[in-house]
């Protein structure tokens, strides 16, 4: 497999110069993915539903990459309010909890826009099993 740009149509992603994804033989890089909702363009309130919606995202990427969410060996989350570490973790339990990733939590300063409250970036290679 060669390599493979993969985007979600985000103006934004042309114009800051990067891909939701790149596919590069067995392995997947997915950019850090907020929780935007892209079917509505709108962000939700609470991290829970935007976590949700990263994982989403996330999922749809590697889908279109030949990957699976199974494939997923690292996760770095990025949050802003110490608070919300528990209610991202019951959703990476409900999305990674077979899978358990290699992971890190970060507690930030901010991200890009202040309605953003969590960011996830994943790392997947196709597994030879």
């Amino acid at each position: 497999m060669s390599r493979h740009l993969v985007s979600t149509g985000s103006p934004f992603e042309k114009a800051a110069g990067y891909s939701r994804a790149v596919i590069d033989r067995d392995m997947a890089f997915v950019s850090g993915t907020t929780g935007y909702d892209y079917t509505t363009m709108t962000m939700p309130g609470d991290v829970t539903s935007q976590a949700r919606n990263c994982f989403r995202t996330i999922e749809a990427a590697l889908r279109e990459g030949g990957f699976a969410m199974t494939d997923i060996v690292r996760a770095t989350y990025y949050i802003t309010d110490p608070n919300d570490a528990d209610a991202l973790f019951a959703v990476c339990g409900e999305v990674l909890g077979q899978i358990r990733p290699a992971a890190t939590l970060l507690i930030v300063a901010g991200l890009y826009r202040p309605e953003m409250k969590v960011e996830i970036e994943v790392t997947a290679r196709l597994r030879s099993d």
